[in-house]
């Protein structure tokens, strides 16, 4: 897999050029707070501006964070009205729409079918939080008999999945009660949201109150820690506020976990975009062994290195399964 594949230059360029606008209209009076991080609560060390956001990387765990916060009624603001977001729902998403179902979506029902024979075999529902355009659902259903859900608070978004057959709960995670869900055995995922929010430790304290104790929570985010992020930093573009403010890795969100009241099962990083990134903005890295790796490494030689990269807890994407105990 590339990242053109799923992330076309072009559309890509453009979504964090409209991003860039729409900064200035929604966030030049924004009401901003200093936060100090959310994993372990250490204060943080101003790492660089973008796009007229700080960045604070934690002394203690590394994780790399917005600070000082705007205000949640601004990103509350830009959700719902931005070009940008606009874009990404409709013009971005729909034109890679048929290779992230194949590439992405197909491969991530398998795997998460697979976490939740393996950690929690008496599941009988599943729950898609922030469930988007449904995908994911309609891939796990394809290979699973499993109850769904998907908790999908965007009036159009949730329309797509109910025109789907799905059964959409059309609310925002921190809306839903605990008699809104079965008294069953629910394992609960959600995908690429966790580095979007506001405050991760709400929505992870809301999340475990609904839960039944024994039920499983799998998500996806970006990590900090991975080589692409490290390597290019500020010039990252997953480095792209105000639509991603935490980036946590493999050690600190368990410490996150771990406050809230999880007990964390098991971290990996299954990436495989780390080096085409890399290669993709090699004109950017300014470390000399990955500046020359990238260039004079054969194709076999990245496929190898993002293996190694991936096994080893060291790429960008991480997954993290966790339950209520």
């Amino acid at each position: 897999m590339k990242e053109e594949e799923i992330r076309p230059e072009k559309l890509f360029d453009e979504l964090l050029r409209l991003n860039r606008e729409d900064i200035k209209i929604y966030f030049s009076d924004s009401k901003n707070t200093k936060i100090n991080c959310s994993a372990c609560g250490n204060e943080g060390i101003f790492s660089f501006n973008k796009d007229g956001f700080d960045f604070d990387e934690c002394k203690q765990c590394k994780t790399l964070y917005v600070s000082p916060r705007p205000d949640k009624e601004s990103f509350n603001n830009y959700y719902t009205n931005s070009a940008s977001s606009k874009f990404w729902a409709t013009t971005f998403y729909k034109a890679t729409e048929k290779n992230r179902r194949e590439m992405l979506w197909k491969p991530k029902a398998e795997m998460i079918l697979n976490k939740i024979q393996y950690f929690s075999p008496d599941t009988k529902k599943v729950i898609d939080i922030g469930g988007g355009y449904g995908i994911f659902i309609e891939e796990f259903l394809k290979i699973s008999n499993l109850k769904h859900l998907v908790i999908e608070p965007s009036e159009y978004l949730s329309k797509v999945c109910k025109d789907k057959g799905l059964k959409v709960m059309v609310k925002f995670l921190e809306d839903v009660e605990k008699n809104d869900l079965p008294n069953i055995k629910k394992t609960f995922v959600s995908f690429e949201l966790f580095e979007h929010l506001h405050s991760p430790e709400l929505f992870l304290k809301v999340l475990h109150d609904i839960m039944d104790k024994g039920d499983l929570f799998i998500f996806t985010t970006l990590s900090g820690m991975g080589i692409d992020i490290q390597t290019l930093w500020e010039k990252s573009k997953a480095i792209s506020p105000p639509m991603h403010l935490n980036f946590f890795n493999p050690k600190s969100i368990k410490i996150l976990l771990d406050t809230i009241g999880f007990k964390t099962l098991e971290v990996t990083t299954p990436g495989k975009l780390d080096i085409d990134i890399m290669k993709n903005n090699k004109e950017m890295i300014n470390d000399r062994f990955w500046k020359n790796y990238i260039e004079y490494s054969n194709e076999d030689e990245k496929k190898e290195m993002q293996t190694f990269i991936s096994k080893n807890n060291l790429s960008s994407h991480m997954m993290i399964v966790c339950k209520k105990v």
